[in-house]
């Protein structure tokens, strides 16, 4: 099987290309090299004799001219929430017209496609009724799991309206032109090769800041820090693609909520702690009360379709997604500084 992974050099699409390689897929990679840390991606591509098309997922012609491929694993994005509020043509052109561009190619070579969504596709209003504004102060200890069943109605971010809206297009593709799909709807994921900053990748950033001993801010609900998301180890999603190539003929046209679900949530404060053990590094973390209209206090996915539908679950626990990306930064620590000091 001839396998296309779109974002080929980001944090999911380079971790995804390498371990499917090694599982003996014909890969390649599809990234225009925009985003921080992506040269850095390709090398590692390189290393694995894995093809990368220097290609810009909204140039229909330089897609169209791409060879054909049996599937194609579309991790291409702009995941930032802040960025499709500051930059929101590119955004949508990323996010929804670069779908656009991937579908009609995948329709005219008649190829199959995995799409990676996002839990942002969720309604914020009904998100934010999950945790009570009286106890935004205390931590939070909720045990709702979030599946495909919740509301979607009402906003979501520009960037989850960007996603959403491919899911849309992904289904009308297939309705009248027969694509076999899958759409993964991915919460919070993190490992090594992931560059952390702000408002993406905050478990990279927040223990590259306890190595490194720089300050960091808990911003919004009260700034305490009790946030709730819940983690995914990028092995553990790998190891979920695979399960999802090798069925991909008889399981298709289906959507999934994919996390780290309640045994990996954990607030930013708990965090904190995780890193201090790990770094032996205490830090200053500053409060800010107010936040986006974007945040949310709490996320924790379901994974009971896909657990049932694959017989997958995840195996790395949040002590080893910690311990994981800490030794790869402290290992990587020369050649990550220009990247990951802001």
């Amino acid at each position: 099987m001839k396998i296309l992974i779109t974002g080929g050099c980001g944090f999911i699409g380079s971790n995804l290309s390498i371990f499917l390689k090694k599982k003996k897929l014909n890969i390649f990679s599809l990234d225009n090299l925009f985003r921080k840390g992506s040269k850095l991606n390709e090398k590692r591509l390189k290393k694995n004799k894995i093809k990368n098309f220097r290609v810009d997922i909204c140039n229909k012609n330089q897609i169209n001219k791409l060879p054909k491929f049996d599937l194609i694993i579309d991790c291409c994005a702009e995941p930032s929430v802040s960025a499709s509020i500051n930059e929101l043509d590119r955004v949508i052109n990323t996010n929804l017209f670069g779908t656009l561009n991937i579908l009609k190619k995948c329709t005219t070579d008649k190829t199959k496609i995995i799409f990676l969504s996002s839990s942002r596709v969720y309604s914020l209003d009904n998100l934010k009724r999950l945790v009570p504004k009286k106890i935004l102060n205390k931590p939070i200890n909720i045990k709702k799991k979030i599946d495909m069943s919740f509301s979607i109605t009402g906003a979501k971010s520009m960037y989850g309206f960007s996603k959403f809206a491919s899911e849309e297009l992904i289904k009308e593709f297939s309705y009248i032109y027969g694509l076999d799909y899958i759409i993964n709807r991915c919460g919070v994921i993190a490992g090594p090769w992931q560059f952390g900053k702000v408002d993406q990748g905050f478990f990279s950033l927040w223990i590259w800041n306890h190595i490194n001993k720089k300050n960091l801010t808990y911003i919004g609900f009260g700034g305490q820090g009790h946030q709730i998301r819940d983690v995914l180890h990028i092995d553990d999603l790998c190891e979920l693609i695979l399960k999802q190539i090798r069925n991909i003929k008889k399981i298709k046209n289906n959507s999934f909520s994919i996390g780290g679900g309640l045994a990996n949530s954990i607030s930013l404060k708990k965090l904190t702690k995780i890193c201090e053990n790990i770094t032996k590094n205490k830090i200053k973390i500053s409060p800010i009360k107010k936040t986006s209209a974007y945040d949310i206090p709490y996320f924790v996915s379901s994974n009971r379709h896909v657990s049932s539908t694959y017989g997958w679950k995840p195996k790395n626990s949040l002590i080893r997604i910690a311990e994981d990306i800490y030794k790869w930064q402290k290992t990587n620590h020369k050649s990550l500084k220009h990247i990951l000091n802001q």
